[in-house]
């Protein structure tokens, strides 16, 4: 038996209802010291939580929207973290030149400092989520992040369908799997559809957690957005962040439609148990994965 490892986690999932950025940052770090009270020693923000999603229509305007790393952002986040005595994984929409954009995560250490940030790789781009317009995929790769409470491995959004990113993150030494997210439905969708779509949401990102033994947290944004180009009814952000331990189990979900700072205990040390029982990286058939490079098996 692996001695337990205690880890609270707290996850922030609101409405956005402007783009004004400085008081969406501002709410979003007044949750987080609220978390820190309650005990959370890493918190786990929403995806580009300082404004509206602004990739539901094609705006040159929006790039108005970036900031470099380190920068604002950044500044007043690593200063809460260090007043908090907390790790934050923010996400962040980088300008990283003139013309070059990343959607971006970064980890926020306790002393305040950058731990490390990752630049989302898969970039969608779907009706109501034009992010290729705004985003250049990522070039860290699928690298942990180091911290005080464990090794982390973020990632974002579109990376949740893709079991590759997952696996990658667990092989290079993850202790946890985090993704930050904006993902709803097309209000003009039947119930049945929306009901589809949200539980394929949590059963693939749960099935990261099984396949590679260590917890899940995945936050995401709730409440209508308007699409601003007025060519479609906007998207209905459904919300139901969540927590999984290492064989998928729930431990903790927000509901739908409602602000929620989500907490929940973890113990580290259950994934070494988890993987002494259920040992898929010892099995792994590496040497007959190579066609995993290819785009498609013709």
């Amino acid at each position: 038996m692996t001695t337990p490892r205690r880890l609270k986690v707290a996850l922030i999932q609101c409405n956005v209802a402007s783009n004004d950025t400085g008081a969406n940052l501002a709410a979003n770090m007044n949750a987080i010291r609220q978390a820190a009270k309650q005990g959370a020693q890493l918190v786990l923000l929403q995806e580009l939580h300082n404004s509206l999603y602004f990739c539901q229509a094609e705006n040159t305007a929006c790039f108005d929207l970036a900031e470099p790393i380190p920068g604002p952002s950044t500044e007043q986040l690593g200063t809460v973290a260090k007043e908090c005595n907390v790790v934050i994984v923010a996400s962040l929409f980088e300008k990283r030149a003139t013309g070059l954009y990343h959607n971006t995560a970064v980890v926020l250490e306790r002393d305040g400092s950058i731990a490390g940030k990752y630049r989302k790789m898969h970039i969608p781009d779907d009706p109501g989520f034009y992010e290729k317009f705004y985003f250049t995929p990522g070039d860290l790769g699928f690298t942990p992040i180091d911290t005080s409470v464990g090794r982390l491995g973020v990632l974002v959004c579109w990376d949740q369908w893709y079991p590759e990113a997952a696996r990658l993150m667990a092989l290079a030494g993850a202790e946890l799997i985090l993704y930050h997210t904006a993902i709803g439905w097309d209000p003009r969708d039947d119930q049945a559809e929306q009901q589809r779509q949200r539980e394929a949401w949590i059963t693939v990102q749960r099935a990261h957690a099984v396949a590679n033994g260590i917890p899940v947290l995945a936050c995401n944004r709730t409440g209508h957005e308007v699409d601003p180009s007025g060519q479609s009814d906007g998207i209905e952000f459904w919300g139901s962040s969540f927590v999984s331990g290492p064989q998928g189990e729930i431990l903790t979900e927000a509901p739908i439609g409602e602000d929620a700072s989500l907490l929940a205990d973890i113990d580290l040390g259950r994934s070494e148990e988890v993987r002494r029982i259920w040992p898929y990286l010892r099995d792994r058939r590496i040497e007959a994965y190579t066609d995993l490079s290819l785009r498609y098996r013709d």
